[in-house]
């Protein structure tokens, strides 16, 4: 029973990937995302009980804390500050487009996979799977960063990437990498969300750049002075 659980988990991880191409609600973003990661959560407990792996419980309970309450609360304060509520502009794709296009991932990425890992997990049609969905969530979230034009958009693109990545290496990869991976990350996407709230959290791409630079050259008059 357990690994059927997972096998719905996974295709509900897919389904938010979507979501994520064509909401234009910030709170249903951060919702998503927040429901995408408890679907992580309950992955990597099922992993754990189905090949007696007790760290994928420590996985688990990371990734409770960090994805589905601190970053989530961390990006509705800063939400808040925006006092933005939707994000209708999109670049080179529109919602319908993109979708079609990460079908098109998907398949590119089954057939890919169909070739390199198939032998390996012939038996195992699970982990084949979950290494499928999991590089197909990073391509897709790849997809989210370049067809949105906001930047806190673009920054819950980074972190469902970030998702794919801590799922395929639930499937393929030693943990150690993982917990390595996945805090270096963090690490970068907490710099960038402070970054965006003291800059130019309501911009755009194109407009925090230019935000970006006043600030730079605002903090080398000081230094001159």
């Amino acid at each position: 029973m357990m690994p059927d659980v997972v096998r719905i988990c996974l295709v509900l991880v897919l389904v938010s990937s979507a979501f994520l191409l064509s909401s234009r609600s910030l709170s249903n973003l951060v919702k998503n995302y927040q429901y995408q990661s408890v679907l992580l959560v309950l992955i990597a407990t099922g992993l754990a009980v189905i090949e007696d792996r007790p760290l994928l419980f420590l996985i688990a309970a990371l990734t409770l804390a960090s994805k589905v309450f601190g970053l989530p609360a961390f990006i509705r304060m800063i939400q808040e500050r925006m006092r933005i509520q939707q994000d209708i502009r999109f670049s080179y794709l529109h919602p319908t487009g993109a979708l079609m296009v990460s079908i098109g991932i998907i398949l590119l990425v089954y057939v890919c996979f169909a070739r390199i890992l198939h032998t390996l997990y012939a038996h195992n049609s699970l982990f084949f799977l979950g290494s499928v969905i999991g590089v197909s969530m990073v391509l897709m979230g790849l997809l989210a960063v370049c067809t949105r034009k906001m930047a806190i958009t673009k920054v819950i693109g980074y972190l469902s990437m970030e998702n794919g990545v801590l799922l395929f290496g639930l499937f393929v990869t030693e943990l150690p990498f993982i917990i390595e991976f996945v805090i270096m990350v963090d690490l970068i996407i907490l710099v960038l969300l402070t970054t965006l709230l003291t800059v130019g959290i309501d911009s755009s791409i194109e407009e925090y750049k230019v935000r970006l630079q006043k600030f730079h050259l605002w903090t080398e008059e000081e230094g001159a002075q």
